[in-house]
């Protein structure tokens, strides 16, 4: 099928259309105009990204405005003004400071979407400590693991995961010299060999006077897995918020005036750069949710905070297709303006189902851990071509290239090409390293040019078009096929939820295409639908392309950042080691 440019009519405009006149503002753009945005630290005492988010607006008319709307699990609602951000995140970096904390030092916080966690990343990045966030639902392993090779020395968490995923780590954990517990409800606690947030944060004071941080000073790890070994920390510093704010403005459409929703949890790196540095530096109300998803609780967000910009991923997105446009029909979204997704590409069947169901598409975008920020993107100003990646965002330059040496590459000028997307290296939230493995760093560059390892295509238009992970694609017969083309298929069928494809080993082919389907409710997993949904794909993609077996599965073991783990059906298929499963969303 053939999905029709989605294109943008007058009203549909951004608020202050900045990107309307895209060719002119690529053409003009340099970072350092992206820079003159921010203040920098008074006195020209260099740029620190707790200043620019927080003490900046508290310091100003914004004082006032409410930051994070904290909406708790069981109902509570909790408004922290820039103000009273600024108070708090002032108090953290001085208990920091108490605790002897050097700058440079790692603070790392395994915690829910709790206003502690926000505080905590703030406070750390004025105290010009690293902050690291881990996921809650991490095991004792991975936490283990990350905290070792950061090296931290600080652990803000609350007291039930200590008790379950980190007391018995203490002893192989002797860097951990600090952990402060959260009481639930504010309540002291009184665990052994910890200390109490609430007692440290009342006795600290709450004013802070940010010592001057050289743009180069790194400020967040952010820890991503390999398909193999252990996992990578990206090294990320303060300079990246020169892009988290300019981003934000481009690629969101924030404003001044939005209510912004950001679903992603801070344990993955959208929701730090996005759900917590973009929207504060442009100084929005930024909604945070403690809860896990629920279809009606995200409607029924939507509806009562009238949030107007929405970022939310494609795992997402297919939960809230399956529950059923009838669903959104019951809940006044009139508020919304703009909606976008990230993690793993989206499918142009969601692309096509916002606009029917919500009243608006879904923008996709793309990037990486290692970019720090948003790269490519459909932009509010520009036409959507359902399923694309989008355009590049003024300051980047992306290309298609060839690897003709280990450290050489030649871009491919020519449209519709396949290759490896690369990106010209120099913006600023570029990752600056992997912690403490100089030689694995180097090898995602070959000159100036950064390999993301993503297998993608360029139209005539300049639109990018993903194919898959270099280690995903399948070699069938003498062809190339993307997984995620075959996936897009399969998901046009009335009954697929979701699909994951492989390439299984075949002797005459060398791989054939095999995929794995989870049903929308309804459906059975029955030996007909089987053949159905083969003869679908058949039809619809050839015999070259066409899976050759399905298989049914409740669920797809996907990224807590919502990308199928592809590489992970494979090893199942095969029996082969399953590699780091740290980030799975479900643990097997």
């Amino acid at each position: 099928m053939t999905w029709a440019t989605i294109v943008k009519s007058p009203d549909a405009a951004p608020v202050a259309p900045s990107l309307l006149d895209y060719e002119r503002v690529r053409a003009t753009f340099a970072w350092a105009q992206a820079r003159a945005e921010l203040d920098g630290l008074p006195g020209g005492r260099g740029l620190n990204i707790a200043h620019e988010a927080v003490d900046r607006h508290a310091a100003g008319a914004r004082r006032d405005r409410v930051a994070l709307r904290w909406l708790g699990k069981r109902g509570e609602v909790e408004d922290i003004t820039y103000g009273r951000l600024s108070e708090l995140t002032a108090r953290f970096a001085n208990v920091l400071r108490g605790l002897g904390v050097a700058p440079g030092e790692r603070v790392y916080a395994l915690a829910g979407r709790i206003p502690a966690l926000y505080v905590a990343a703030l406070g750390a990045l004025k105290a010009r400590a690293v902050f690291c966030p881990l996921f809650s639902a991490f095991g004792p392993e991975p936490i283990r693991a990350r905290l070792a090779i950061g090296e931290g020395r600080v652990l803000v968490t609350t007291e039930a995961l200590y008790r379950r995923k980190v007391a018995g780590l203490r002893a192989a954990l002797p860097r951990l010299e600090h952990v402060l517990l959260v009481g639930a409800g504010g309540r002291p606690t009184a665990v052994p060999d910890t200390r109490d947030w609430h007692a440290l944060m009342n006795a600290a004071a709450d004013r802070f006077e940010i010592e001057p941080t050289d743009p180069e000073d790194t400020a967040l790890l952010h820890f991503t897995s390999g398909t193999t070994g252990t996992p990578k920390g990206a090294v990320h510093v303060h300079e990246a918020v020169v892009a988290h704010h300019v981003t934000g403005r481009w690629a969101l459409d924030l404003h001044p005036e939005d209510v912004f929703w950001c679903t992603a949890d801070p344990g993955w790196v959208t929701g730090t750069s996005y759900g917590i540095v973009a929207p504060l530096t442009n100084g929005v109300t930024s909604v945070v949710d403690e809860a896990e998803f629920d279809a009606e609780r995200w409607y029924r967000i939507l509806q009562e905070q009238r949030v107007t910009v929405w970022y939310t991923a494609p795992t997402a997105i297919r939960m809230l297709m399956k529950a059923g446009a009838g669903l959104a029909g019951k809940y006044d979204l009139g508020a919304l303006r703009f909606c976008a997704s990230v993690g793993e590409p989206l499918n142009p069947e969601a692309v096509v189902w916002g606009q029917a169901a919500l009243g608006r598409p879904f923008h996709d975008n793309w990037w990486q851990t290692e970019t720090g920020g948003i790269m490519i993107a459909n932009l509010a100003a520009l036409d959507i071509r359902p399923g694309s990646m989008g355009r590049p965002l003024p300051g980047v330059e992306a290309a298609i290239v060839r690897r003709v040496a280990d450290d050489r590459v030649e871009v491919v000028a020519a449209p519709d090409v396949q290759g490896e997307l690369a990106l010209r290296a120099g913006w600023p939230s570029m990752f600056r390293g992997y912690w403490g493995e100089p030689a694995r760093y180097r090898k995602c560059f070959a000159g100036d040019w950064y390999l993301t390892g993503d297998l993608a295509r360029r139209d005539r238009d300049g639109y990018f078009w993903f194919v898959g992970r270099a280690d995903d694609v399948i070699k069938t017969s003498g062809h190339l096929v993307g997984p995620f083309e075959v996936e897009s298929v399969l998901m046009e069928h009335a009954a697929v939820a979701e699909a994951g494809v492989i390439g299984k080993p075949d002797p005459v082919a060398l791989e054939v295409v095999k995929a794995f389907v989870a049903l929308k409710e309804g459906w059975a997993p029955t030996p007909e639908l089987r053949r159905e949904l083969l003869a679908f794909a058949r039809t619809r993609l050839g015999a070259v392309v066409a899976p050759k077996e399905i298989d049914f599965a409740p669920g797809l073991p996907r990224t807590r950042s919502g990308k199928i783990m592809r590489r992970l059906l494979k090893a199942r298929e095969l029996g082969l080691p399953e590699g780091d499963v740290s980030m799975l969303e479900e643990p097997a």
